[in-house]
């Protein structure tokens, strides 16, 4: 009976224990770099493809607003309730530690009642828009692993964008645009990540989800970094492997979740309502409690550890690699290029160690350079085989042995002898890079400035705006060159006196110099709505004209000539100060 017992809590529990637990340890974590085995050899070292832990990376972040000074409390200020936009009785004083809503106040522990937040001065200078970027800075390529959670202590804002750099803060791409309309804000169709797909994942989307205007009980705005790996891995990320073997051979997708730094741009805050209540400013502003990261170091699948000292983070590199992110190879272990390490195959990866340079291990012969296999010419005599440009692939180990004559960073392992020239050239350049040596980037990419040649990710995709751009190509800085009436690094932007439609076009109406006549209104900068009786691109003609059906008694007859109604306005024009004498 006990038995029987024992065999059903038994099979319970495994039951139990296969539905909580997310990832199954056959999947591995990739905790261990390597680990001693017996062979017939005797005692030897294992190596495994290895990664830190995910952790909250707030503890490791720097801090920056833009504009510096947006913080309120200097000079005091009162703004509204939160509950209450109408109570304005609220204060915030810098000086006063109770009152004072500092940055570090995000990331501070949330268990305390109330909780505590950083926040913004109020929109007292409406209609400037009240604007703040908040810059989250690692000085290290981390990779996330969990979705990034912003909880607001105001309401979520109107319009908000989530930036993301891979090159310390030097360029920005946009993660994903939030608004309470999507159309009128970014002119862009409103989706959320259940609209995606695996083919689609990469795409950056605007979503109205976390917009809802100024709610109490709606705080928290998501990227949904576990949704898009539910694609691969399954809606409970149990097929782990396929999700690996995404991230192993798709570099964009590896890099989607590869940031260095994060950017929260606050445009326009909680409104609630379609106007904005000149009368009560103090209502509006930012206020954010808590944001939330989950990440871990970069480290190229090449070590477990990651250590925060003087304010900077390193991986602690295994597999005789080294630099911040692993990512070459350490002095006289340089027999083959530098390579990540695999998640591939299950559950323990594939290293990729380095291995000691040849000349580390004895004298190999001596070249002054590769020479291609001229007997494979099929002449007699090769003195008299005339110059010609001509190919030869010469190896790996080759290479290893001659990089003064045959040097691509890490971004090829072939190279070919040009005997015409008589000189060597790269071959199949890698990571977006092309030229003799693999140390230009592609068109449509730039150089990483702060990262080493010999690194991955030292060319970036330029993202130009395919509608603003001339072409998808940029300059050394990362600007592309934009269209008439464009601006910006990825020409985004317009420049005044034009808007946004599929592109910049300069605007037929505005409310500023080209006024709608007559009583029309400017639609969207595009087009004047004009009364009935008016026609016109600003609305300046009367239909009846068109018509040439005009008359006294039509009710749309233009005013008689010598009228004052013409008369007085003229007279302004020209300066007249007398009387007009009629």
């Amino acid at each position: 009976m006990y038995l029987s017992r024992f065999l059903s809590i038994h099979a319970l529990w495994v039951t139990v224990s296969s539905v909580m637990q997310p990832y199954p340890l056959v999947w591995g974590h990739y905790d261990v770099c390597k680990t001693q085995i017996y062979t017939e050899e005797g005692k030897v070292w294992d190596y495994m493809a290895c990664q830190p832990e995910s952790t909250d990376m707030t503890k490791y972040l720097k801090v920056k607003l833009d504009p510096p000074d947006i913080t309120c409390g200097d000079p005091p200020e009162t703004f509204c309730a939160m509950g209450n936009p109408y109570m304005c009785n609220n204060e915030c004083d810098a000086s006063t530690p109770e009152l004072a809503h500092p940055p570090e106040l995000m990331f501070d522990f949330e268990g305390r009642h109330p909780s505590t937040f950083w926040q913004s001065a109020t929109w007292k200078e409406y209609p400037k828009p009240l604007q703040v970027n908040i810059t989250l800075s690692w000085s290290k390529t981390i990779e996330l692993t969990d979705n990034i959670v912003i909880t607001f202590e105001s309401g979520r804002p109107d319009q908000m964008i989530l930036e993301k750099s891979l090159d310390y803060g030097r360029t920005w791409q946009p993660y994903q645009y939030y608004a309470t309309d999507c159309l009128d804000a970014f002119h862009m169709d409103p989706k959320s990540v259940k609209d995606l797909s695996q083919h689609t994942v990469l795409e950056i989307i605007c979503t109205e989800e976390y917009s809802t205007g100024y709610m109490t009980n709606s705080k928290i705005i998501h990227f949904e970094i576990k949704d898009r790996f539910a694609f691969f891995a399954g809606p409970w990320l149990r097929n782990m492997a396929s999700l690996y073997g995404q991230l192993d051979t798709t570099k964009k997708l590896r890099d989607f979740f590869t940031v260095t730094d994060l950017r929260i741009r606050l445009l326009r805050p909680a409104v609630g309502e379609i106007f904005v209540d000149e009368l009560h400013l103090a209502r509006y502003f930012y206020a954010i409690s808590d944001i939330k990261v989950h990440g871990r170091c970069k480290c190229n699948l090449h070590a477990t550890v990651c250590v925060y000292d003087n304010s900077k983070l390193t991986c602690e590199c295994e597999h005789n690699t080294t630099g911040p992110d692993c990512g070459k190879c350490k002095k006289n272990y340089q027999g083959r290029p530098w390579s990540p390490g695999s998640y591939l195959p299950i559950p323990k990866g594939t290293a990729n160690t380095c291995i000691p340079s040849i000349s580390s291990i004895g004298n190999p012969p001596k070249f002054n350079r590769i020479w291609p296999n001229i007997s494979s010419l099929e002449v007699s005599n090769p003195k008299q085989v005339a110059p010609k440009l001509a190919l030869s692939t010469v190896s790996s180990v080759q290479v290893a042995n001659h990089k003064r004559d045959c040097e691509c960073f890490g971004h090829s392992n072939r190279c070919s002898y040009i005997d015409l020239l008589n000189t060597v050239i790269c071959v199949s350049c890698k990571h977006n890079t092309r030229g003799q040596h693999c140390e230009l980037c592609r068109l449509g990419y730039f150089r990483n400035a702060s990262a080493q040649l010999d690194d991955e990710n030292v060319c970036i995709e330029c993202y130009c705006n395919p509608l603003g751009s001339v072409h998808d190509r940029c300059n050394g800085s990362g600007f592309c060159e934009c269209k008439t009436g464009t601006t910006g690094p990825k020409c985004d932007e317009c420049l005044p006196g034009n808007s946004w439609h599929y592109g910049c076009q300069p605007n037929v109406c505005d409310n500023e110099l080209l006024h709608c006549q007559n009583g029309g209104t400017c639609h969207n900068n595009v087009r004047c709505l004009c009364p009935a009786a008016y026609t016109g691109i600003l609305c300046e003609k009367l239909r009846c004209e068109e018509a040439g059906s005009c008359g006294s008694d039509s009710g749309q007859g233009a005013p008689p000539r010598g009228s004052p109604a013409l008369l007085l306005p003229l007279a302004a024009l020209l300066g007249t100060a007398g009387p007009l004498g009629i």
